[in-house]
């Protein structure tokens, strides 16, 4: 089974109109809510693999209710925590420029936060929990790492998508992937990069921290994956960007996916380069069909 973790899941209301006129009432084309968040997404993709999965994280309220129905329909297993506040709500606004205004989040409390960390108990040797996205502001900075020495005492592997110190802090517990790109992968180590070597370097020093592979996005440029004993490049697939957003989460999703079911590293970069492209090419997270046509335009090298 894998798990995917999204701490601070959102009910996006898109709105699209065709100008914004300040002051003055604005009446939209159209409306809708859409469910929001990095482990959704890739639970989103692991479906489209026909891999199973649960959905982990915390919802509450009027809107956590409908995050979950629409969770159910799209036929995603999920066993969220509820908390007392509400599901927090951004809103989309799509005119003359694409507008965000994204919601903190709700507030998380000791007893719920406990609950949470009872489901690890579930968790059992070979599988793998996706920790991805931003943390609400009333859980503690290290609420993710903090959920690291029970998965490995299980035997379970764990996934991490985020950045800075707080993936750094993670890497002494050997994540299976980790996913920084370009610029992220420089901000690690405040620096900048002038070539290919360079680049490898800091890739292979995050493993040296603990990574067991570290996928490097170029995003049109395709991408780079450093294991224990090569490095790998896979070119990009060939298509009009037309949604970077999930994009990220879909090229996790086809790595852990697949290593899921292959313990084979190579073979889940190929897919998750196909899941990153598929998704970019579509205004939503990508379906198998659309992963299908982007497969065999991937094409992994060993460079190295």
């Amino acid at each position: 089974m894998i798990y995917t973790v999204t701490v601070n899941p959102a009910l996006d209301y898109v709105i699209q109109l065709k100008a914004i006129n300040p002051g003055e009432i604005n009446r939209t084309d159209k409306a809708q809510f859409l469910v929001g968040g990095k482990g959704i997404n890739v639970s989103q993709i692991l479906n489209q693999l026909n891999v199973d999965n649960t959905a982990w994280g915390f919802i509450g309220g009027f809107t956590g209710k409908e995050l979950v129905r629409q969770l159910n329909v799209k036929k995603i297993v999920s066993d969220f925590v509820t908390i007392s506040d509400d599901t927090r709500v951004n809103i989309k606004i799509h005119a003359q420029k694409e507008t965000e205004i994204n919601a903190a989040g709700p507030k998380i409390d000791a007893q719920e936060i406990a609950a949470f960390k009872a489901r690890l108990d579930d968790v059992n040797a070979g599988d793998i929990v996706v920790l991805s996205g931003s943390l609400a502001p009333s859980l503690p900075t290290d609420f993710y790492k903090d959920l690291l020495p029970a998965i490995k005492e299980n035997g379970a592997e764990f996934a991490i998508d985020t950045t800075g110190q707080a993936l750094l802090d993670t890497l002494e517990y050997k994540p299976l992937v980790i996913k920084p790109n370009l610029q992220e992968l420089a901000d690690l180590f405040d620096t900048s990069f002038n070539n290919k070597e360079e680049l490898f370097a800091a890739g292979e020093k995050l493993r040296k921290m603990g990574a067991q592979n570290v996928m490097i996005s170029l995003a049109s440029e395709g991408g780079y994956l450093i294991t224990k004993d090569h490095i790998y490049y896979a070119s990009a697939a060939n298509g009009i960007a037309v949604n970077s957003v999930g994009a990220g989460d879909s090229m996790i999703a086809g790595f852990v996916g697949t290593y899921y079911k292959t313990q084979d590293p190579v073979e889940a970069f190929r897919v998750g380069m196909a899941c990153g492209g598929a998704t970019a090419f579509t205004e939503d997270i990508a379906i198998k069909s659309q992963i299908d046509t982007v497969l065999p335009q991937i094409k992994v090298e060993e460079i190295r």
